[in-house]
Parts: structure tokens; sequence; C-alpha cells
């Protein structure tokens, strides 16, 4: 079923006094490519906002621009109403993707290496419990997990003990339980740290489970922005029922299906009605399941099913 079309949203992001970052009409050329194209965006206090987008939409340029990485070819950048200025970076912290650790240091010798660069820092010892590094604090930081790695990075972004923190891609490369993990390292930070966290990730379920809010940039502009939930609300209605697909159905089938990975799929609006109207033709239901759109579902179909380099 294709997406309920929606009006784009425009807002302006100087008339509300709780948004610590207000990005307005950002745009970065790189000759004639526009990899940024008249970008606004608000991110509100306290709240974890997602930036999801395929490769080459421009999202990894937006925050490196916000984070002072790169200049924009124009746009305005606003914390707390203010333009950023040099100081910007004292109160950030920034876990990159990928961040080379010195060799032959441990955890602990690599937390006072990067504490001495700043002027103002979290007691050691706080930061190691807030991300748990206790366990292997003491071993060198070429041996340690994946997992562990990315604990050991996201405290080294945390011990300015920045207002904004940016997390780029954080899991990629994780498995699931070093993911989940990292997921509520990251929802403590939020809720009892009261940090605002702005996020980039490639994984649709941890922008829902950690993001209050997302957007969805393609060809450098926002196409969808919101609370995830309220996203799909907005886009999707019903669900999708499947069933085995050796069960014979009525000539009449009153809905469209296709085969779907070995299923017979329809959409409904009305999971109740439908199931009702199953039972009603003797059906066999056992093999029945209900799927609701995800956001990986809005994500293509916003974006597209083709992939990019």
């Amino acid at each position: 079923m294709p997406i309920m079309t929606t009006k784009s949203i425009s807002t302006d992001p100087l008339k509300d006094p709780l948004q610590v970052l207000e990005i307005k009409n950002l745009v970065k050329k790189y000759g004639s490519l526009t990899a940024v194209n008249n970008l606004t965006l608000s991110i509100p206090t306290g709240l974890c906002y997602g930036l999801l987008g395929p490769n080459g939409a421009g999202k990894s340029t937006t925050i490196e621009i916000i984070e002072g990485l790169k200049k924009p070819t124009s746009g305005e950048i606003y914390y707390n109403q203010k333009p950023i200025d040099k100081n910007f970076k004292d109160i950030i912290g920034i876990q990159f993707q990928s961040t080379s650790l010195q060799d032959h240091l441990t955890v602990l010798e690599a937390l006072k290496l990067f504490e001495s660069f700043f002027k103002k820092t979290i007691p050691l010892d706080q930061i190691i419990e807030t991300c748990q590094l206790n366990d292997f604090i003491n071993q060198d930081t070429q041996k340690i997990s994946g997992g562990q790695r990315q604990r050991a990075l996201l405290a080294i972004a945390l011990l300015n003990d920045p207002e904004i923190l940016f997390l780029d891609e954080p899991t990629t490369g994780l498995d699931p339980q070093s993911r989940r993990h990292f997921w509520d390292l990251i929802t403590h930070l939020k809720k009892d740290k009261k940090k605002t966290i702005l996020l980039t990730t490639h994984y649709m379920e941890e922008a829902y489970i950690l993001c209050d809010e997302i957007a969805i940039i393609d060809k450098g502009q926002i196409i969808a922005q919101g609370p995830p939930r309220k996203l799909l609300e907005k886009h999707y209605s019903g669900a999708h029922i499947s069933l085995d697909k050796n069960i014979l159905l009525p000539l009449d089938f009153p809905y469209e299906t296709y085969t779907n990975y070995e299923r017979i799929e329809f959409h409904t609006d009305n999971v109740r009605d439908s199931i009702k109207y199953l039972l009603s033709k003797n059906i066999d239901i056992s093999s029945v399941e209900i799927k609701k759109q995800t956001l990986d579902d809005l994500f293509l179909d916003l974006t597209g099913k083709k992939t990019r380099n």
C-alpha cells in the first residue's frame, strides 16, 4: 500500500525558546553538487534527535557543519538563540563513527590523555561508572571488544560534560547484545543526565527506540520529521496480514494479495474485520502473522529501495 501523502513541514526555529540548536536555511555546495539544500530544523533541549538518510543524502555533511568541522556555503546555526562561535566546541561532545586510540595505552590512560585536552572535565570515576568501564579499564585499548570500544569512545565524548552530544552511527558493526547495551547507556544519559543528543544511524530500530524526534534527509533536504510513532501514524493506516502460501483463498477474496517470502500477504484497514472474514470462510488462521508498518518501511518508501553507493 503506498504511503499517504502529507504536506511538508515548515517552521521558523527562532520562535521557540526551548530549542537548544536551530539550523536555518543551511546550504553546502561542492562545485555544481549541492550536498545540503536549504535545510532548516530545530532540536529541542534534552531530547534525542535522529538524522536519518541513505548514503549521500547530506546528513553527514549537515552534522559536520553543525559540529564546526566544515563551513557552510550559506545558512545560520544558533545555540540557545545566539549564533554559534568558537566557544561552541567547548560545550559539545562528539563520538565519531571511527576514532583511532593511541597504541599501547590502557583505557584509563586513554581517558587521562583526552582529559588533558579540556579545561573543564567530569571526574574520571563518574565517567567510568556512567559508561560501565570498570571491567576493562586497565586493558589495552587495542585488545577490547567492539562494544567495549564504543563505550570507551562514549566516555571520551563525555569528558567535558557536554550540553550537546553528537553520536555518529555509534553501534555500526556491533553484535545485537552490545548494541542493546549501548542503547541502555544512551537512554540513561538522556533521562538521568539531561543530555541533548544528536544521533545519526542506519538502524531504524535504533532510531525508533532512542529518538524522541527524527528527520529523514534525502538529496540535502528534510522530507519528513517528527516523533517516530506519530510519523508512522501519519503515513500509514491498518496493517499487513500474511498467511501460509498453501492456503486456498476464495475466488471472491475481497483483498488484493501478493506473495512475499513465500507467504500470501494483503493490507487491511481493519484487522478485526479481516480476521472475522477469514474465520467465516473456514480459512485456517493458525499461520496468520499481523505486521504493522515500521520505520524501515517508511524510510524505504520515502527514499526509495535502490541501493546507493
